[in-house]
């Protein structure tokens, strides 16, 4: 999804009030309303209330909804949720278009169910990265789609930014609709569902390889396969490729592991080798082979460490088996003197 490409930190765009509204009583109730939430857009509102020197109204009965967030303010119902054009008088109207244009976000405010301030945000923090990690994806032969519940235009245009065609952009989708999306692909793909927010929990689960990136929330660290806590996103096509070679170098193991077997088999039937040590030598080799060969997964360090510990366990089993020797052969010489 998108917030997985972005930093998580967008900038404040413009408010736009309607017919009869005051901006600070407007910015107040805006406040007061996402004063719990730790969504972006909540924290920006937030910050220029603050700014303002404006203290944010008492707003009561808060909710979480799927598209926004409700309360209660003078008995009336306030929310502030994602602007949706037909349901915005015509002033609110014009700045939703000049800000989907743009590939801003945007977040109406209603009071009684009436639309009364239009918020944008400017979605200009990629994340350092991204752009690579696009291009290191399609070089993997991985198709990227891009699942959103921000306006369709928008996520267009943030998308193009970052080179994908706009036919693999899907916007306006809640996260019902993420998971029907997924699940929908995993029948003819295999399926790697990438979220960073509580909403991305069922899709990532729905998915084949569910991966939360910076997040400790636990609905995702209970949905996910994969937690990624750093802000690197390169790191998920290191993901894919080392994967890649982890399989392959399984069946590597796995063809060796029958092929010495099925070696030996034939040598103790068809009488070429009857020496059980020499099959056990052998045997043995052979483990260590697959055991270096999986090692070369952890880089030129892992296979050095491995080799390190290896002959370290060696030398200390070396020097306690000798003991446990002189130490038997001590004791059964003083019970054979009179």
């Amino acid at each position: 999804k998108t917030g997985t490409l972005t930093t998580g930190h967008p900038r404040f765009g413009k408010l736009t009030v309607g017919k009869n509204q005051r901006k600070d009583t407007v910015l107040k109730l805006a406040a007061g309303l996402e004063e719990s939430s730790n969504h972006p857009y909540a924290k920006l509102i937030i910050e220029n209330c603050q700014s303002a020197s404006l203290k944010p109204i008492k707003v009561t009965n808060l909710t979480d909804g799927e598209d926004g967030v409700y309360g209660t303010y003078k008995g009336e119902e306030v929310s502030m949720k994602k602007a949706i054009s037909n349901e915005l008088p015509k002033k609110l109207q014009d700045a939703l278009q000049t800000a989907m244009d743009q590939g801003h976000g945007a977040s109406v405010l209603t009071k009684g169910k009436e639309p009364v301030a239009l918020f944008t945000f400017i979605h200009d923090d990629v994340r350092p990265g991204a752009g690579k990690l696009i291009e290191d994806l399609f070089d993997s032969q991985v198709s990227i789609e891009v699942i959103s519940g921000d306006h369709q235009s928008s996520v267009e245009t943030f998308s193009q930014s970052l080179g994908l065609d706009k036919r693999s952009v899907h916007g306006d989708m809640k996260p019902e609709d993420k998971v029907k999306w997924v699940m929908g692909r995993s029948k003819t793909h295999i399926t790697m569902m990438v979220g960073d927010g509580f909403n991305d929990a069922a899709a990532m689960a729905a998915a084949d390889v569910g991966v939360a990136v910076g997040s400790g929330e636990s609905t995702n660290l209970d949905a996910a396969d994969i937690l990624i806590t750093g802000e690197n996103p390169s790191v998920l096509s290191d993901l894919v490729k080392l994967s890649r070679k982890t399989r392959f170098v399984l069946l590597q193991n796995l063809a060796f592991s029958v092929l010495v077997t099925a070696v030996l088999v034939w040598s103790v039937l068809s009488g070429f080798n009857d020496n059980i040590v020499i099959g056990v030598l052998v045997h043995e080799l052979s483990v260590i082979v697959v055991i270096f060969n999986g090692a070369r997964l952890a880089g030129d360090l892992g296979l050095w460490n491995l080799l390190t510990e290896l002959f370290k366990n060696l030398y200390a089993d070396t020097i306690a088996s000798f003991k446990q020797l002189f130490q038997n052969l001590f004791l059964a010489k003083e019970s054979s003197t009179p």
